[in-house]
Order: C-alpha cells, then structure tokens, then sequence
C-alpha cells in the first residue's frame, strides 16, 4: 500500500533501511586538509571527528587521514548524501563537525558551511526521501504518531522533539523486547551513523515518541505480525548492542 499523496515523498521500508546502510557503510579516504580544529571562515568553531579528537574522551573521534574509512560522519546541522559528501571532501572542506552544548544552544547559527556529514536529523531526513532536511521539532509534522510502540516497523522513527532522533530497522527478538535501529550522534560510536541494538523499554524511557512517516509504503499484513524482513543476516551481525541506551548528542 502507498503511503499518503500529499507527503513529501514517497517509499518503502526496504528503501529507507538501504539508504541508511548506505549511510553508514560509505567509503571515503579523507586526507589532513579534511581536518579542522578550529573556527571556519565565517568565524564559526568546528571540530571534526578525526582520531585526533579528543581521543581520551569516550565520545572520541574515529576516521583516520589517508586511510579508506566507512561511513559518512556526524556533522551539527548536516544533510550530505554520498555524492554531496564527497564532493565536499574532494574540496577541502571539513569531514564532520562534532556537537556540543555550545552548538546546541547556538542552533542553526553553529551551523558551518565548511565542514560536510549529516547529524541525527539530517541522517534520518535522507532515510525518509525528504527534499529537505526536518529537525526533531518538524518530523512530528511529516508522521503519525503510533498507537503502540509495539506497532514499531523497519523505518518508522523515535524522536525526542529538540534532542535526538533514531530509525527502526525492526526487530532483534521475537518477543518485540529489542529493537534494531540505526543513528549518528549516539553512543557508543558517537560520530558515525551505525546499526545497533537496545531495549524498547529502555528507549521510551528516554523519552522517545514512536511515528510513522506518512509517506512510508507499508505491505497488508494482518495485525501484530511484521512486514518482510529488511535486514539480512550479515548486516545483523554487525549491530551493536546497547544494553543502556542515551538520549545520544550531548
């Protein structure tokens, strides 16, 4: 069954959980002029997620200069495809660009035109299709809200309206106690987007709220029983599992 006319866009589970392994699968080889520590040209501080961020904090950076590396980096306020991303990094800009409560007071204003990546929002804006990105306080407008957490399907989404937003890659157990999903901008690998695994308990006491995009394709299946499984057992294998879940961006 097709989604609503009147969404933004248009797509299936299948789709939207591709895109996001895409995302977190993307092989990249940046080099030292992808790396800033700094403030931008526009006076704006930045800091990428390089093996050279803060590497004594468990929030540390990851990608290494020179080296292929996987995944398209957690960026404040990004919306990069592949494409986008590359053409970025093929230019000098910066590969990512860390949060921080200075940033998350500061808002769109600490949003730098020299670094590329895509964050929480951003990530889960591309797995939808959107035409432009939706923070968490615009999702809402785009989905329905669910009955039960326990209708969750592979690319419905749990926002925090103003802090953090995952994708549900469905579930990990037959009891619908675990769900996969996929983030950037959560532990423990911070910034990178990435399938992991956690308790739905643990995630509703966060806070999340469980939605569905209006524009989400969804197959006629009898109620309580799931849609066709949309990730293969390699790509399960490579989930992590996050027995206590955070809120994600700090």
């Amino acid at each position: 069954m097709a989604g609503e006319a009147s969404a933004p866009s248009q797509l299936t589970p299948q789709e939207s959980i591709a895109i996001a392994q895409r995302l977190a699968t993307h092989a990249w080889r940046p080099f030292s002029s992808n790396i800033l520590h700094a403030k931008d040209k526009a006076g704006i501080r930045v800091n990428t997620p390089d093996v050279g961020h803060e590497p004594g904090l468990a929030r540390k950076g990851w990608w290494v200069p020179g080296e292929v590396n996987a995944g398209i980096p957690y960026k404040w306020g990004g919306f990069d495809d592949p494409e986008s991303f590359d053409a970025a990094m093929a230019n000098g800009l910066a590969g990512g660009d860390v949060s921080s409560p200075e940033k998350r007071h500061a808002d769109n204003a600490a949003v730098s035109r020299q670094a590329a990546g895509v964050d929480c929002s951003g990530f889960v804006s591309r797995c939808l299709k959107l035409p432009t990105v939706h923070d968490t306080t615009q999702l809402p407008a785009v989905c329905a809200p669910l009955p039960s957490p326990h209708d969750l399907r592979a690319g419905d989404v749990l926002n925090i309206p103003h802090r953090h937003v995952i994708l549900c890659a469905g579930w990990s157990n037959p009891a619908h106690t675990w769900l996969y999903y996929y983030e950037t901008g959560g532990g423990p690998d911070y910034w990178k987007p990435g399938l992991k695994q956690a308790p739905l308990d643990a995630l509703l006491a966060l806070g999340y709220q469980p939605l569905r995009y209006r524009g989400m394709a969804r197959e006629a299946v009898p109620s309580g029983s799931d849609a066709k499984d949309v990730l293969t057992r390699g790509v399960k294998a490579t989930a992590l599992t996050v027995a206590n879940p955070t809120i994600g961006e700090p």
